[in-house]
């Protein structure tokens, strides 16, 4: 009943900045592989087949390595050797020059994405070590919220500060940004469509306060607001039925493009 009603909703819906990026549909849904091991990453990459065509790795993993075990560069490796994507979501943030280090590590690994957060230096030092990796710029955490901002020495509000980081990631010719699906629609009518916004934080329309998440939107809101892309975890890895869940999630993503 909820899908029916999120369909009629979306079909009345301003569609003017809906993504027109040349991306395939199920390339859209970025899946969250935050799991302990990489042998478990494994194991839902093939329960969802090809459902799913696009995972984020993140920390978790990136610690799950050693002792002889295949670690996080082999599960790139893995990834993209079954025509896979795959988002390096590390959040990069040191001196500049360990920065360009990290992000060249990543070269010639197939990789679309990195995420990296921080200071311009830090930036553009990213940008210049990419060769062929899209840099993201990370704007604000969707765990923290205006106090939480506040807390940390902001004097202004979260779309301020989002807006105001990524002007600054854009003019130093990152390819895009991580933002709330509460920004984007700023984002957009402030800069344009001409860079990458994925949007994690994506919780269902009703009891939406569940987990450490604090600014979260719908698939429809995050699409029809202007993301090119969403990452999910656990509102699909969690499910009963994440397979089904995965699948639902894309056909919920097709219908919005839909001409």
């Amino acid at each position: 009943m909820r899908l029916k009603a999120c369909q009629q909703i979306q079909s009345t819906a301003d569609r003017s900045l809906l993504s027109a990026r040349n991306i395939p549909l199920r390339e859209r849904l970025i899946l969250a592989l935050d799991v302990p091991t990489v042998d478990e990453a494994k194991q839902l990459v093939a329960t969802f087949g090809e459902d799913v065509v696009f995972y984020k790795i993140g920390l978790q993993l990136l610690l799950a390595g050693g002792g002889g075990k295949e670690g996080y560069a082999e599960l790139i490796d893995w990834l993209v050797g079954r025509k896979k994507k795959v988002m390096v979501d590390v959040k990069m943030f040191d001196i500049a020059e360990t920065v360009k280090a990290g992000v060249r590590q990543l070269r010639n690994r197939g990789v679309t994405f990195a995420t990296v957060h921080g200071s311009d230096p830090i930036l553009k030092a990213a940008v210049e070590g990419r060769d062929g990796v899209k840099i993201l710029a990370v704007t604000v955490l969707t765990s923290l919220d205006q106090s939480d901002v506040e807390d940390l020495g902001f004097k202004c509000n979260i779309e301020q500060l989002v807006l105001s980081r990524a002007k600054r990631a854009l003019a130093l010719k990152c390819d895009g940004v991580i933002s709330s699906g509460i920004e984007v629609r700023a984002l957009r009518r402030e800069f344009g469509r001409e860079f990458v916004i994925a949007v994690p934080g994506i919780r269902p329309l009703v009891n939406r306060v569940v987990d450490d998440q604090k600014r979260v939107a719908d698939i429809e809101a995050a699409f029809l607001d202007g993301a090119d892309y969403i990452v999910v975890g656990r509102p699909i890895r969690n499910a009963t039925n994440p397979k089904a869940k995965a699948r639902e999630f894309q056909q919920r993503i097709a219908k919005l493009f839909e001409p």
